[in-house]
């Protein structure tokens, strides 16, 4: 499929599902499909055109991005991967995906062109599944895994957990996206608070500023979807 069929199958797929659920269940919503950067800005206008629209309810699940950093900066580093923490802001997609590697927990360092890789690798992950499989299939069970674990988190903040933080891509005004991705600080109405970018290091500054064009363009591609459906 050209990257413009598969725009418009997952468009009209998530449309579909977001008019659904705003007639009948409108919140929370979490999205987990290819294309987030475009298909969360169409589950808004959709649930906007019903009245039922929450900023604070809708999410763009970006939790595959977050374990795979996990896991990749594990085995660099001979750690183990369920105890490493690496927040991945932006968006869903190559460039805007946005590993914050100066912001791991535990604290890990790099020399610049290992970090250069590594965060190209993450950025590809999805590319080396597809070649790994030899064309015949893309990521399935650590994209189950990771909404499991996104679904899990929203739960848990649902029923009272306190301190629960998932990345997550939103309704957004830490930059000049209208969404973008960051750690959220989870509760029983959804986004209890945007915890932001944090502080970047120059080279994470240089991917944020090297994403925006694009999540824009992605942005108004979802939200002029919506805008031409009959």
């Amino acid at each position: 499929m050209t990257r413009d069929d598969l725009f418009n199958t997952n468009a009209t797929i998530v449309a579909t599902l977001a008019d659904a659920c705003a007639r009948n269940c409108p919140e929370p919503l979490c999205v987990h499909r290819r294309g987030v950067n475009s298909t969360i800005p169409i589950t808004s206008e959709v649930m906007k055109k019903y009245g039922v629209y929450n900023p604070n309810r809708v999410f763009g699940v970006t939790t595959l991005d977050i374990v795979r950093a996990n896991a990749f900066v594990a085995e660099l580093k001979g750690l183990d991967p369920a105890r490493v923490n690496v927040p991945v802001i932006g968006g869903h997609a190559g460039k805007t995906i946005i590993p914050l590697i100066s912001q791991a927990t535990p604290k890990v360092e790099f020399p610049a062109d290992q970090l250069s890789a590594l965060t190209a690798r993450i950025q590809d992950a999805g590319t080396e599944v597809v070649k790994a499989k030899a064309g015949a299939g893309s990521a399935t069970l650590s994209m189950a895994y990771a909404g499991a674990r996104f679904t899990f988190s929203i739960l848990d903040a649902m029923n009272g957990k306190e301190g629960v933080v998932e990345c997550a891509y939103v309704r957004s005004e830490e930059t000049e996206c209208k969404y973008f991705s960051t750690p959220l600080l989870l509760g029983k109405q959804g986004i209890e608070k945007n915890l932001g970018l944090g502080k970047l290091s120059a080279f994470e500054e240089k991917l944020v500023a090297e994403a925006i064009g694009e999540l824009k363009g992605s942005i108004k591609k979802g939200e002029d979807f919506v805008a031409n459906m009959k």
